[in-house]
């Protein structure tokens, strides 16, 4: 039976003077260029301890989306029962209010966090990326809710619902253009997350009270202490770093770039083959070694040792003064920079191509980058080798670290790009990750084979070097057909009087190198599973219990 109950009529929407009208539009601009903003520099807040592999976007995309989802439910209801300005504006302070404090409420389990990932203890790591998650759905929900709101209110005749909806969502759509813009570009690299957060916040309350106080003075002043309490309570609570160094470190820098939260740390004590006053480069969630640097000396028995050993799979006899040009894709503080010129003399030109200014600043200041032969490149990796007109002997690719491997850097397009700019006896030298299943003891190199199947559609010959003590494998492509024992054979050949660095690396890598495994994976620029290989290796490694950290 149909029913013929009547539906209650709509509560009639509050009519405001034309001055009113316009503030609406300038709401649901900051209200969208806010919910831009407060999305991206989540990804920055939480990137700073659990890095920005694809399964941390995607939590934060979804979730957000879901909150949004919410919001969008909510407003659109709670306009039908409450059209009226002053609850819009409500929501709107609220939401900046909450959206300020989301960064300092989220300290304290980001810094619970950043010790559970030191310690690879998955289970708080986890419960600390949601709980931190979860702190996003107050004011996501909230900003959410303006655009339905705001078009309630704007309505005035059903024949209008088109063309009122459409300008709205355009509106909101242009701040959510500066919110993906702005954060990124200029506010994160110059003031840092949590301020990032502050500014959006103060000025989206700040629209909320000036809008408030046109329908509601008393309103707006019941609700004037938000913007002081919010800056004042920030301003205590975000000084220091994020994440401060370890017991046995000082921290001598601390910022976030446009790409990378960035720390330097000094040894304070000798620490396994680092001794005091070393200094580290790390990046994002902490866990790598990017650069080092140590006063006085450039061994640090590590994979970058290995990169100088490259070149000797040639043929033999192969002199270290055939060497005479590098390019390094993924130059960082320059510790690979330093080691060249060290071990084969400030005659070797030296390109080295980094897309982090802040990370080619860190270098000068911190880490003594400032050799002549190095000349750096700002620039992405692949754009940049692409562009030049120089060919090396030698091109060194440290931009890959599980989880983060840029797949246009993994793929047979780029790795003919490289070869395009090697000399007759050139070499291209990577460096890749693996795990191990501390259940079975068995190594997860799925990665190193599918790079190994990947480089030997351009290379004649490919070598694998298990870096000692890491889960880092060096792999090695030469222009022309080569053998692993040519490695022995130059070292042997190597004159008394060679670097020693040279020589203590030779002997380590002739030890470590194994035998070349491909699988049937193939990176192409059109079809790269890079991510899906990683993310799966990363979920095993936690899920077996892996206790130990990718780093160099």
């Amino acid at each position: 039976m149909e029913n013929l109950t009547p539906r209650p009529p709509l509560r009639p929407v509050e009519r405001g003077s034309q001055a009113q009208q316009r503030m609406l539009y300038v709401a649901v601009f900051a209200s969208g260029m806010t919910t831009l903003a407060v999305e991206l520099s989540a990804s920055r807040l939480l990137g700073n301890i659990f890095g920005t592999s694809n399964l941390v976007w995607a939590n934060i995309i979804g979730l957000i989306l879901i909150y949004l989802t919410v919001g969008y439910f909510v407003g659109g209801r709670l306009a039908d029962r409450s059209p009226y300005h002053v609850t819009l504006y409500r929501l709107i302070v609220w939401g900046a209010f909450f959206s300020g404090l989301v960064p300092l409420a989220a300290r304290p389990v980001l810094s619970a966090a950043a010790q559970a990932v030191a310690g690879f203890d998955a289970g708080v790591a986890v419960g600390s990326l949601i709980a931190v998650l979860v702190l996003f759905s107050v004011p996501v929900t909230l900003l959410g809710c303006v655009s339905p709101f705001a078009i309630r209110l704007a309505l005035r005749e059903v024949a209008d619902a088109g063309q009122t909806s459409g300008r709205m969502y355009a509106i909101s759509t242009l701040g959510s253009i500066l919110g993906t813009f702005l954060p990124v570009l200029w506010l994160i690299p110059e003031a840092g997350t949590s301020r990032t957060f502050l500014y959006f916040s103060e000025f989206l309350m700040l629209v909320g009270l000036v809008g408030l106080a046109l329908h509601s003075r008393r309103a707006a002043l019941q609700l004037a202490w938000m913007p002081p309490v919010l800056l004042i309570v920030s301003l205590l609570a975000i000084n220091g770093p994020l994440r401060p160094a370890p017991a046995n470190m000082n921290l001598l820098y601390d910022k976030d770039s446009a790409y990378n939260y960035i720390q330097v740390t000094e040894l304070k004590a000798p620490q396994g083959r680092f001794v005091a006053g070393t200094r580290l480069l790390l990046l994002n969630e902490g866990q790598g070694i990017h650069s080092v640097w140590s006063p006085g000396s450039t061994f640090y028995g590590g994979t970058w040792d290995m990169f100088l050993v490259a070149p000797f799979f040639n043929k033999p006899p192969y002199r270290p003064q055939n060497i005479r040009s590098l390019c390094i894709v993924g130059l960082a503080a320059g510790t690979i920079a330093h080691q060249y010129t060290d071990v084969f003399g400030p005659a070797v030109q030296i390109d080295g191509i980094e897309i982090d200014p802040d990370i080619v600043e860190v270098g000068r200041r911190y880490f003594e980058m400032r050799q002549p032969n190095l000349h750096v490149i700002i620039e992405d990796g692949r754009l940049a080798l692409h562009r030049s007109t120089k060919r090396y002997n030698v091109v060194g690719i440290d931009a890959y670290r599980v989880p983060y491997v840029p797949w246009n850097l993994t793929t047979v397009e780029f790795f003919a790009d490289v070869r395009d700019h090697l000399t007759a006896d050139g070499v291209v030298v990577i460096n890749v990750s693996r795990t191990v299943n501390t259940i079975t003891k068995q190594q997860d190199r799925r990665l190193i084979e599918a790079m190994s199947h990947t480089m030997q559609q351009i290379f004649p010959s490919v070598h694998t070097i298990d870096v000692p003590s890491s889960f880092n494998t060096i792999l090695v492509g030469t222009v022309t057909r080569t053998d692993a024992a040519n490695l022995a054979e130059n070292r042997a050949a190597l004159p008394a009087e060679s670097n020693a660095l040279l020589k203590t690396a030779l002997d380590t890598a002739i030890r470590a190198v194994v035998p070349t495994a491909a699988s049937n994976v193939l990176f192409t620029d059109d079809r790269a599973p890079v991510e899906t290989i990683i993310n799966s290796m990363v979920v095993d490694f936690l899920v077996s219990g892996g206790t130990s950290q990718f780093s160099h």
